[in-house]
């Protein structure tokens, strides 16, 4: 399938929803209209929440594109591609409003990055989740802020160091990642809604504050954001991660 991110608004719902056929995975142009969707959701009067979720029913989203970061040559193309993922958590932090959302599978590297962006994740048991940047030369240094916001620095560190293995969705909830876990697929969409028009029922003006409240203390994103951008994009030029890329996408 071609990939895409698509918006439908029901009941003062909006559902964002990405796809790529390679696992979910976020070149910079998935990317740039995700933002591009979250910003014109939180303009429109008509919508008062939004769900962010992928499509398929497997993998949430696999991180960043293989492809691409193979094709970075120069250091500021490298910060552009990260300040994609950059961009992403900052539009959801800017949003003034409640972002749910629904993480149906595995959540790897950018993925985990989205889940810990959004305001209230609810995710299935399958949701295992793994920060793999250690392991191709770079580091989760992009989405390591809004990851530790999250969990803490502990399970953050623990997921960024041991980048080759997955944990479970359970051990995602205990930390703080994820606020639901459920059985089945089903029951997540069941529980996405439900959570969804109970918020649309609620004050405007109450949950445009609780978000501030959230996400207080982040107000130096923008340049926190950017400088670790930078770092990614001069670490995804060494030998050692264009060597680790490869042998990766061998695999794949």
């Amino acid at each position: 399938m071609t990939p895409y991110v698509t918006t439908t608004v029901a009941d003062a719902v909006a559902t964002i929803e990405f796809y790529h056929p390679s696992h979910n995975s976020l070149p910079s142009d998935i990317l740039a209209r995700i933002v591009t969707e979250i910003q014109s959701c939180d303009e429109s009067a008509e919508i008062e929440v939004i769900v962010l979720k992928s499509g398929g029913d497997r993998t949430f989203c696999a991180g960043a594109s293989f492809d691409e970061m193979l094709a970075i040559d120069d250091e500021q193309s490298g910060h552009n591609f990260f300040m994609g993922f950059a961009n992403v958590i900052n539009a959801c932090r800017k949003c003034s409003k409640l972002i749910i959302g629904r993480v149906q599978g595995k959540a790897i590297g950018g993925g985990v990055g989205l889940a810990s962006a959004v305001d209230y994740c609810i995710a299935s048991k399958y949701a295992s989740v793994k920060l793999s940047e250690l392991a191709v030369g770079i580091g989760p240094f992009v989405v390591g802020p809004a990851v530790e916001r999250k969990t803490g620095l502990s399970a953050m560190s623990h997921l960024a160091i041991n980048a080759t293995e997955f944990m479970t969705a359970e051990w995602a909830k205990q930390k703080g990642l994820y606020n639901e876990v459920f059985d089945t697929v089903e029951q997540v969409d069941a529980y996405v809604k439900h959570l969804s028009q109970i918020l649309v029922n609620q004050s405007n003006e109450a949950k445009k504050a609780l978000k501030r409240v959230i996400w207080s203390g982040t107000e130096n994103w923008d340049q926190l954001l950017r400088d670790r951008a930078e770092i990614s994009g001069r670490l995804i030029l060494t030998d050692d991660a264009r060597s680790a890329m490869q042998k990766f996408k061998t695999k794949a």
